[in-house]
């Protein structure tokens, strides 16, 4: 039997939040695929262990320690990628903050401004660095993870999920733009998964009875490829 080729051989792409949960499960299958992951996140050691597995599955990536709420970082970082590589094919916007579950009246005004720097101003300033970058490649991918409160009202998790219904308006006008391009645009919202942040929403849970992050990492391969062609949609896995 023939091997089945990488999806991604010789794709760049560079995932926020990569250092656990989905990011992490997204980066070591795009790097099994083919790819030069650039792996985003603020905790130095948690991404030397993801290059790690990755590295024991014979891909490669590039390891970037940094907090996206330092928004100059972020276009020092597309500066810095400009150069070493010239463009990029593949973003992946996954880096999110749950903040504090409260009634909205309740919310203090310093966990709001947190809330939506990380999960829609960091996610802007991505799109603004970077989006030269993915013109510049010969099918450029940008893909966000949302979540489902943002299009259905959730008690107490006004902060979270206001800035999540935020980033799928600000995402669905960047597709608008480019729909004469080759860049596409993506939203996909990975449903219930076993991670810190679902374990911080619902602490009493049992994290055996949810699905893994690797499990939901294949939409993300397929829309990353350049032969997808879906652009501008919300998919939920």
């Amino acid at each position: 039997m023939v091997p089945t080729p990488p999806r991604l051989e010789g794709r760049i792409a560079l995932i926020t939040g990569a250092s656990r949960g989905i990011g992490a499960a997204i980066a070591v299958a795009f790097a099994r695929e083919g790819a030069h992951v650039i792996l985003v996140a603020r905790n130095t050691a948690d991404l030397e262990k993801v290059d790690d597995t990755i590295q024991a599955n014979g891909g490669t990536a590039t390891l970037v320690p940094l907090d996206l709420t330092e928004f100059a970082a972020i276009d020092q970082m597309a500066g810095a990628l400009a150069k070493r590589f010239g463009h990029l094919d593949i973003l992946i916007g996954n880096a999110a903050t749950l903040g504090v579950l409260s009634p909205m009246a309740h919310i203090d005004p310093t966990e709001w401004e947190a809330v939506f720097s990380l999960n829609v101003t960091a996610n802007w300033r991505l799109i603004r660095a970077f989006d030269p970058l993915l013109r510049a490649s010969d099918a450029g991918r940008a893909i966000f993870v949302t979540s489902g409160v943002g299009s259905n009202a959730t008690p107490y998790y006004g902060a979270y999920g206001a800035s999540k219904a935020a980033l799928n308006m600000m995402v669905q006008t960047y597709a608008a733009e480019l729909r004469k391009t080759k860049l596409t645009v993506h939203l996909v919202d990975p449903g219930i998964v076993r991670t810190d942040m679902r374990a911080k929403a619902f602490p009493g849970e049992d994290p055996a009875t949810l699905v893994a992050p690797e499990a939901v990492t294949e939409i993300f391969v397929t829309l990353a490829q350049p032969s997808s062609r879906n652009h501008g949609d919300i998919l939920h896995v």
